[in-house]
């Protein structure tokens, strides 16, 4: 017997409808090449969407075409997010930070008929534009009066092309199934790969972001996205805050720029921001240096790489704001677990509510977790025990863009291989060790580099660092920690190794300490550890 409920299909539209209608008024605020502060609507994002989706109708786009976006977090970049999925095409968000052969490869590989960019690209597109023959034109997004000379083809400047359409458009009803999103990964080997979301799964995710023990975000926050719109949909808050009824702060270019960052975070109110550990390193080191604090600011959710418990404590101890650490993946969605205390627990001194805040985080319903040994064998969830982090739910990927199963990171029994290792304890709660291919073995035990980094990140004379396993003629291989020294620090390797004691297992203490003046990052914002492991392939330690 089935049950006598409607079966409406879960649609990115109807998250925009929902935003418009309930919450119309909430503001977007901005920050533009072309306007410094740009305030408007959600009533008049959702109004502007209609009209490119009536664009791309007049432009002869076909549903489950590719459109594909090069943009950074702004109200125009918000309107394709909506306009293009909204009306049944992908929207392809490009990383601009990447490499050009890996751009070219991309936007072929996606077959991408029209590219909408920020004017700062039309110069990285025009280098590129001979090797991408199947785009088909480039919207650039502007009015008229800002819009740059290009050797590009069939250029189309964004505010004319949407000025002369309707705000009448009905959003198509499509299977909830329909492919709204393409985006992807950076930090792998070999050519990325293409993780093709779609309407249902987006939209759970969106409910599942919502939730008190995840974001708990609600028409009452102000959220800044620092995390990029190119970057996993900005980790689903265009979304999410639409549903929600959020007020939206969108940084523009200037995700990297710790006053600007600053200077929004207290003028819009914001009570939410999301971002990469890099990015609030720059936050945290400008208002030490500014002598200002986040008054405003109540939580921000971190992930992307391993949160230093020192990032967590300055948070906490210096700006009363709570840090939620956060997992995830271009391959989840990015939504994996989140951290956040629960029921149940005993009182915690401040050093184990640390403890526990330096965890990835618990699992939230949609994505279930397992850790597994060398055959498969599940592990048990007692905190000690670790291996490869497999995952499966109602948003992770069953597969790669065009690769029909030879991406080699699916099990046999349906679950996705992360290429992370990870304890999980009794109550749930999830850390990662390592990323697979990062573990240092020495003497045939297991070394983990990001608990030596995120230690390491306490000391006051450190401002970044990075672990990795060099060859060693006894042990098979030994750390070797490289650092970049904060402004105005000076400190020797010996006082670096001697801050590891007490903290980790003695033999756990890197070798050999290399002072570097910068370290190489993904395109996302990850340090590059294969960069790393070339760079050093030939060192000799001292130890």
């Amino acid at each position: 017997m089935l049950g006598l409920m409607m079966n409406t299909p879960l649609l990115i539209s109807s998250i925009a409808e929902h935003g418009a209608q309930f919450h119309g008024g909430r503001e977007i605020v901005s920050v533009t090449a072309d306007n410094p502060l740009h305030r408007y609507t959600y009533r008049e994002c959702v109004g502007r969407a209609k009209q490119l989706a009536n664009a791309l109708n007049g432009m002869g786009a076909k549903k489950g075409d590719r459109i594909a976006t090069l943009a950074w977090n702004d109200y125009r970049h918000l309107e394709a997010y909506y306009g293009i999925s909204g009306a049944g095409y992908v929207c392809h968000t490009i990383n601009p930070r990447l490499f050009p052969e890996q751009l070219v490869f991309i936007i072929n590989h996606a077959e991408d008929r029209w590219i909408f960019t920020d004017v700062m690209f039309v110069p990285l597109l025009e280098a590129i534009a001979d090797m991408i023959p199947n785009v088909e034109g480039f919207v650039v997004m502007t009015d008229n009066a800002h819009m740059p000379e290009t050797t590009l083809n069939n250029t189309v400047c964004y505010e004319e092309l949407i000025a002369k359409e309707s705000l009448d458009y009905t959003w198509p009803e499509l299977d909830e199934r329909t492919a709204s999103a393409l985006c992807y990964t950076s930090g792998t080997t070999g050519d990325p790969k293409g993780v093709l979301y779609d309407h249902r799964s987006t939209v759970l995710h969106a409910m599942a972001e919502i939730a008190p023990d995840t974001m708990s975000l609600s028409s009452y926050d102000s959220v800044l996205p620092v995390v990029p719109l190119f970057h996993v949909n900005a980790w689903g808050v265009p979304y999410s805050a639409f549903m929600a009824g959020a007020k939206l702060v969108l940084p523009g270019p200037k995700m990297g720029d710790g006053e600007t960052l600053c200077n929004l975070l207290d003028s819009e109110d914001v009570t939410l921001a999301l971002g990469v550990p890099t990015v609030w390193l720059a936050l945290l080191q400008y208002t030490e240096s500014a002598g200002k604090r986040l008054d405003k600011l109540q939580r921000t959710i971190v992930g992307g790489a391993a949160v230093p418990r020192s990032m967590i404590e300055a948070f906490r101890d210096k700006h009363g704001v709570e840090v939620r650490q956060a997992w995830g993946m271009t391959e989840t969605s990015p939504l994996g677990v989140a951290n956040s205390p629960k029921a149940g627990l005993p009182e915690m001194t401040p050093d184990e509510q640390l403890d526990l805040a330096s965890k990835a985080g618990r699992g939230v319903y949609g994505c279930e977790l397992r850790i597994v040994d060398g055959e498969g064998n599940e592990l048990p969830w007692d905190g000690e025990a670790y291996g490869p982090l497999q995952v499966r739910g109602l948003w992770i990927c069953s597969d790669y863009y065009k690769l029909a199963g030879a991406g080699g990171a699916h099990t046999d029994d349906g679950w996705f291989d992360t290429g992370d290792v990870a304890t999980i304890d009794p109550e749930g709660y999830m850390a990662i060790t390592d990323r697979t291919k990062d573990v240092i073995k020495s003497g045939g035990e297991w070394i983990s580099s990001i608990e030596l980094e995120n230690t390491i990140m306490g000391h006051p004379a450190v401002a970044e660092a990075a672990v990795i396993g060099v060859a060693h003629p006894k042990w098979t291989e030994r750390p070797l920690l490289i650092v970049i020294k904060a402004e105005g620090q000076d400190v020797s390797g010996d006082e670096l190794l001697a801050w590891y004691e007490g903290k980790v297992a003695k033999w756990w203490i890197p070798t050999d300490v290399e002072f570097v003046t910068e370290l190489p990052h993904t395109a996302t914002g990850k340090i590059k550890k294969i960069e790393l492991r070339k760079q050093f392939a030939d060192y000799q330690l001292t130890g």
